[in-house]
């Protein structure tokens, strides 16, 4: 896989972050059945005030947010709780993913809130966009579980706490993140 990490705030070196993306978008790649090497994506580890920015530009939100990607293709599920549409490769045989951007004051401070150390935390949202990348969403109900269970499972096979269990208990799914 081809991972181009730009770190512009340079308290993402303390997590070793294009190491730590690498292994996250790995997982996610392999458990939807694609060959990480054959994929392109695109990391920009940021602070809140340019993910804002960013969240503003493309979304209308001026605000800070953890993680926005930006998908190279559609490939949302037409019907609720279906999977995506696998990506194809271009000519040259590279599936070209898109872009994710990860904020670190907004990382960090989730992570204290839920206990988690930063590494974990930025690990699960490193795997949250690659799968937006990929089609998933979370806006409807049945994607959002989809997406969630698939989040679990890919942080389990890391090693890392399910991030939506307690949340999943008797409330049902958990829609968190952006």
């Amino acid at each position: 896989m081809t991972l181009e990490c730009l770190i512009e705030d340079e308290r993402w070196t303390t997590v070793d972050l294009p190491v730590l993306a690498r292994t996250a978008a790995d997982a996610a790649l392999t458990r939807v059945g694609l060959d990480p090497s054959t994929c392109d994506i695109s990391l920009l580890a940021c602070d809140d005030a340019r993910i804002a920015q960013l969240n503003y530009e493309f979304r209308g939100k001026p605000a800070p947010t953890n993680v926005l990607s930006w998908p190279v293709a559609d490939l949302a599920a037409k019907n609720d709780g279906q999977p995506p549409t696998p990506p194809g490769p271009d000519p040259d045989g590279v599936i070209e993913l898109g872009d994710v951007a990860i904020a670190f004051e907004t990382c960090a401070k989730e992570a204290e809130a839920a206990g988690k150390t930063l590494h974990d935390h930025a690990t699960h949202l490193i795997v949250h966009g690659v799968l937006h990348l990929l089609g998933y969403d979370h806006v409807r109900d049945q994607d959002a579980t989809l997406m969630e269970g698939l989040e679990s499972e890919i942080l389990g096979i890391l090693g890392l706490d399910d991030p939506y269990r307690e949340a999943r208990g008797a409330n049902g799914p958990h829609f968190g993140l952006e």
